[in-house]
This record gives C-alpha cells, sequence and structure tokens, in this order.
C-alpha cells in the first residue's frame, strides 16, 4: 500500500477520533478496483466460510466412507481427516503471520533501541488515546475503532474485528517502500489511511481471512494476544 498522506485535514489524539475525510488518495490511484462495498461485507464474508467449507467438506466425507467400506483403513481416514483439519488452521496461520507486532521477532524495530524507532513510536502514541497508548506499549499493536468493527493494526497487516466479537477479518495491507522506515511510521500510516477513509483503506487491501477469533489468536504471539482480546471486547458492545 502506497504511504498515506502526511497533508490533511488535523486529526484529534485519541482512539475513537475517526475523520472520515476521504476518499484515500491510494484508493483513487487504483481505478480498476470497484470501490469497497461495507454491504457487501457480510456477503464476502459467508463466501469465505462456503469456501473453506467446500474445501474441507470432501476430506471429511472421504475420511467417513474410507472406514464405512473398511474399518482397516483408518490410517487412510485419520490422514484425510488430517487434511480437513489442516486447511482452515493454516488459513488462520497466514492471518496471523500477517499482523506484525512492533518490536516482534519479524518487525522493522526488532532491537527496539535506535532513536528513529523511539521518536516514530512516540509520535504513534500521540494519535492514540491513553488506554490505547498503555496496549500499544504492551503488545505493540494499535487499535482504532471504525465503523465496520474494531481494528487491530500492524506494519503489514490488521484485522477487522465485528461487531458482537465472534468473527474476525484479516486484511493484507502495507505501505510501499518501506525500507529504512522506522517501526511506528508504518503503523502511523495505515492508521492514517484508515481514519482517513475506512471504505478506501479496505478497496487498497486485500481480504485473506475470515473466520473464528480463535483461529486467529492461536497463531499470535503470546504477546500480541490481549490485543485481539480487547478487540473482542471492545467490538462486543458494538450494535451491527
Amino acid at each position: 500500500m502506497p504511504a498515506a498522506r502526511a497533508a490533511g485535514p488535523p486529526i484529534s489524539a485519541g482512539a475513537d477520533s475517526f475523520a472520515g475525510t476521504g476518499p484515500l488518495h491510494e484508493a483513487v490511484e487504483l481505478p480498476w478496483r470497484r470501490r469497497f462495498d461495507p454491504a457487501a461485507l457480510p456477503r464476502r464474508e459467508r463466501l469465505w466460510t462456503a469456501w473453506t467449507a467446500a474445501i474441507v467438506a470432501p476430506f471429511v466425507a472421504a475420511g467417513g466412507v474410507l472406514i464405512w467400506l473398511e474399518p482397516w483403513t483408518f490410517p487412510v481416514a485419520l490422514w484425510s481427516w488430517a487434511h480437513a483439519w489442516a486447511i482452515p488452521m493454516l488459513y488462520g496461520r497466514r492471518a496471523g503471520r500477517a499482523l506484525v507486532a512492533i518490536g516482534s521477532a519479524r518487525s522493522a524495530a526488532a532491537n527496539g533501541d535506535s532513536a528513529p524507532h523511539r521518536v516514530a513510536l512516540g509520535l504513534l502514541g500521540d494519535l492514540l488515546g491513553h488506554c490505547d497508548r498503555e496496549l500499544l506499549a504492551a503488545t505493540g499493536l494499535a487499535l482504532q475503532r471504525g465503523r465496520l468493527g474494531v481494528w487491530v493494526l500492524g506494519e503489514k497487516g490488521a484485522l477487522l474485528v465485528r461487531p458482537g466479537g465472534r468473527r474476525v477479518d484479516s486484511w493484507c495491507v502495507r505501505i510501499a517502500d518501506p525500507e529504512g522506515l522506522p517501526a511506528g511510521d508504518r503503523v502511523a500510516h495505515l492508521l492514517l489511511a484508515l481514519r482517513e477513509d475506512e471504505e478506501g483503506f479496505c478497496t487498497v487491501a486485500n481480504m485473506d481471512f475470515s473466520g473464528s477469533p480463535w483461529r486467529v489468536r492461536r497463531h499470535l504471539g503470546e504477546r500480541a494476544r490481549p490485543a485481539l482480546d480487547e478487540a473482542r471486547r471492545v467490538a462486543g458492545g458494538f450494535h451491527g
């Protein structure tokens, strides 16, 4: 994702601030992509679930048929069921790994002690409210309440916890030419882009998972999991 523009209307500090001044410049530069339609998101989520079920069901059925035909084929049936279990797990793993927390092993600030990193982290903290700053310090992830749900933002991806907290959508998105850019700036660019135009943000990003939060949580690092838990808690108060 191209870097969000620094210029624009002022955005007040606090996780509840949501300027919504769009359209996002990066989305305008992708005319071949149809603008994201929030009303279509539930349909996309159902299609994702149906697609996963369509892939898993044949493996489950094949295992059952093998045992029905010949009980001695149980090891082969078990192999088939293992595939049915592994496919959703791999999708969840991909979503979990896409959310790179500041200071994690794959972070641009893995050592966490450079001066540019500290400055960028401080500037990112200025965009957040007090509680969300504490969450950022503890988990390396930023929380943002949006119209579609509660977002959890990392350096290279974002999770959207839908209202009610029972479904998570994973979005693959990152800024262009990130070489040398501090980790805090990477998250801040995504945060500002999301606040500027949530629908444009989703237009630029690619949804690569939709399903139960536990499928993603198990693949997050121990340090990052409280951010998803907090997003689910906040999303539970939504009515959508």
